[in-house]
């Protein structure tokens, strides 16, 4: 599935030069990896964005860390200029910010948490869930789910209790936009002028963990060269969409 806008054509962009730096995100660890052993992955989309001269990636990644201790979502942007990079005043040094910028040269991760309250995670086993009370999600109350309901939702539960990553998983099923950006996250680091060209539910994402890079894929390639062009003809969904959590199952078993 994907939505599309408007198409624009320009000769300014390289689709050669936008894998280059999707490329070099990945090599620093700031391309999203699915299988990042440390959060478990929960719902994910994919939105490209374009004006005459720039061109921006934005990645949302909703996903439990057990070490953060609270499910967010990640916004990655990707784009050969960024809105709202951090201050000097961020930063002890002239030095420190000069190195984030360094080590940031096209890409910056903001993170934002759509459920609100605690209250339903386990004080004492903070991997699981307390069966009790609400969840909050964008200011809505949603019900803490039967045990027999999980398995509805395609999701199987692994022990006693539900887990917070399988909990998660069960209200991705009705309220994927939800867990995800809002129009304002989504362009938290996008250029005010910058039009949205393409999103993807569905995409198929590299195999970071394996070493695959992004121009290494088909899937890529195409979609840079929709950046570079402005047209969606440009893209025929070439390989087999990966991006569900179920195809990623080391995700979070550090």
């Amino acid at each position: 599935m994907f939505r599309s806008s408007k198409k624009r054509r320009s000769g300014l962009l390289s689709g050669h030069d936008i894998l280059g730096v999707l490329d070099k995100a990945a090599e620093a660890y700031v391309f999203p990896m699915l299988d990042n052993g440390y959060i478990y992955p929960v719902a994910s989309r994919l939105t490209l964005f374009r004006s005459k001269e720039d061109w921006a990636v934005v990645f949302e990644t909703f996903g439990f860390s057990p070490r953060a201790g609270h499910p967010d979502l990640t916004i990655t942007t990707i784009a050969n200029r960024l809105k709202d990079r951090n201050k000097r005043s961020d930063y002890v040094s002239e030095a420190a910010h000069e190195n984030y910028l360094k080590q940031n040269p096209n890409w910056d991760m903001r993170n934002f948490w759509p459920i609100s309250n605690e209250e339903w995670i386990d004080e004492n086993d903070p991997e699981r869930t307390s069966m009790a009370g609400s969840i909050v999600l964008r200011g809505r109350h949603l019900s803490i789910p039967e045990m027999s309901d999980y398995a509805q939702n395609g999701v199987t539960l692994a022990g006693d209790f539900p887990a917070v990553v399988e909990l998660c998983r069960y209200i991705a099923c009705d309220h994927e936009d939800d867990l995800l950006g809002t129009e304002t996250e989504r362009r938290v680091s996008v250029l005010p002028d910058m039009q949205q060209l393409l999103q993807l539910d569905e995409w198929h994402h590299p195999d970071l963990s394996a070493g695959q890079l992004p121009s290494q894929t088909e899937t890529f390639k195409q979609l840079a060269k929709v950046l570079e062009t402005g047209s969606l003809e440009h893209y025929s969904k070439p390989e087999t969409p990966n991006n569900h959590w179920k195809n990623w199952p080391e995700g979070g078993t550090l």
